[in-house]
């Protein structure tokens, strides 16, 4: 039997032009603000490496278009610098070679995005959020701006909008947490509470989009790409959750630590 990896090393390598093209065909849109969450290791073999994919990405957009990634860190014990802190491992190579690339913003605080284009600063220049990924944050200001959001190679799980369709359906739920910033030259610990959990069930939302006709899917590279108007997502999202305020956590008897925390947290009248 052929493994996966086999047939990956004799794949002919996708070419910057071929990545745009087929981002094209998907539906993202010239001149638009696009918020990426990706895994290259899904959409490799791309000549060049993922350089390739970012510069595709911009083909695509075209110079009055805004490309937008996660940017934050991983020790929130550490004072966050957007000048030399790493991106978390979990959110890839590409990640952390675009917060790198030239003209790219990054926020100035533990929660930051990197942003590339005419709209980076208003994407990037709000304050420390709290919660994360309240409206006024990088995910928010995409959702303002009337912006898509591309998943290449990665699920809903990925997704940060999600969040943000949470916040502003004021979901009962909230954990503590914490991370740490720079005041005057000293490193202040901030605690703050999050409607966080395990995420796993933001699967649910490629349902609730497909059945609308409101997620574009196709391929980009070898990955699997799912494309949506940040609008329509926070809108449906929205609606689920008037519903079931609960919807995305795990029930208490599947032994999810995460949601179980979450589903603590709610308040009993």
């Amino acid at each position: 039997m052929v493994s996966e990896s086999a047939l990956r090393s004799d794949a002919p390598l996708a070419s910057r032009a071929q990545l745009a093209e087929q981002l094209r065909q998907l539906g993202v849109r010239e001149g638009a603000t696009l918020l990426l969450h990706m895994s290259y290791r899904a959409v490799r073999s791309v000549a060049a490496g993922p350089a390739t994919v970012i510069k595709a990405l911009g083909d695509a957009l075209g110079p009055e278009g805004t490309l937008v990634m996660p940017s934050w860190g991983d020790d929130d014990d550490a004072p966050f610098d957007p000048t030399r802190t790493p991106v978390s491992p979990d959110l890839g190579v590409t990640a952390e070679l675009f917060r790198r690339f030239p003209g790219v913003l990054r926020s100035n605080h533990p929660f930051a995005f990197a942003a590339l284009g005419p709209a980076a600063d208003e994407i990037t220049r709000d304050p420390l959020p709290v919660p994360p990924h309240r409206l006024e944050s990088p995910v928010g200001r995409v959702l303002e701006l009337g912006g898509q959001i591309l998943l290449l190679g990665v699920g809903h799980d990925a997704n940060t909008t999600v969040h943000l369709a949470e916040v502003l359906a004021r979901v009962p739920y909230a954990v503590p947490k914490h991370c740490t910033v720079l005041e005057q030259g000293r490193p202040v610990r901030v605690d703050y509470q999050e409607n966080d959990h395990c995420c796993q069930r933001f699967a649910l939302v490629d349902q609730w989009l497909r059945e609308r006709g409101l997620q574009r899917e196709g391929q980009v590279g070898a990955a699997h790409a799912r494309l949506v108007e940040s609008r329509d997502l926070v809108a449906v999202v929205q609606e689920q959750l008037a519903r079931d305020p609960l919807v995305f956590l795990h029930p208490s008897e599947h032994g999810c630590a995460e949601c179980d925390q979450a589903r603590r947290s709610v308040r009993r009248e």
